[in-house]
């Protein structure tokens, strides 16, 4: 028991998971979302005692999360970056075969195109597994705001998983083709 109404392994058991995948839906990588995870939880043992209530908690690892990502981001920013893919000469692994992989890359690809207001809350939803309430109190913004948010954020990502598969784009409009007249 760390605090007075933590406990860290009942937090580690329910919250791991859903912190994973949303930390892997901002950084795209296994390594980091691992470490941002971890670190996560080494915040909430350094802060156990500002958590009040047991209910908030959920929400305050997701802030603290999402807190720390953009941290981060901002530090590495200041860094020139040299792009290196791990993966891409390794075997592919058990999780990432077949047609669920392709289908959650696609939807991943179509979810980074969205609008980034949009897309963050589409992600503490999904990935998160964050009610509206959560995810109010992660964003700051009220329950309704979410809720606007994430209809919008299903919206174009609709739009942009339909682009994806007939590689049009819906905001460009194609008029029709007028007959022309002969003039005769």
């Amino acid at each position: 028991m760390i605090g007075q109404t933590v406990n860290l392994e009942a937090a580690v058991a329910s919250f791991y998971q859903p912190l994973y995948r949303f930390a892997y839906s901002l950084t795209r990588n296994e390594a980091e979302a691992l470490d941002l995870t971890q670190q996560t939880f080494l915040i909430l043992t350094q802060h156990a005692d500002q958590i009040r209530a047991q209910e908030k908690l959920k929400s305050w690892l997701f802030t603290t999360l999402r807190r720390e990502f953009l941290r981060i981001a901002r530090r590495q920013s200041s860094y020139p970056e040299v792009e290196f893919h791990a993966g891409q000469h390794d075997a592919p692994s058990a999780e990432r075969a077949g047609d669920t992989a392709a289908d959650a890359h696609t939807i991943l690809e179509a979810l980074d195109q969205v609008e980034e207001v949009y897309r963050v809350a589409l992600k503490l939803f999904y990935l998160g597994e964050l009610s509206y309430r959560e995810i109010a109190d992660t964003l700051e913004v009220p329950v309704g705001t979410v809720m606007s948010r994430l209809s919008r954020g299903k919206e174009q990502l609709r739009a942009k998983l339909a682009s994806l598969e007939t590689g049009v784009d819906p905001k460009i409009i194609t008029m029709p083709q007028r007959k022309r007249r002969s003039h005769e």
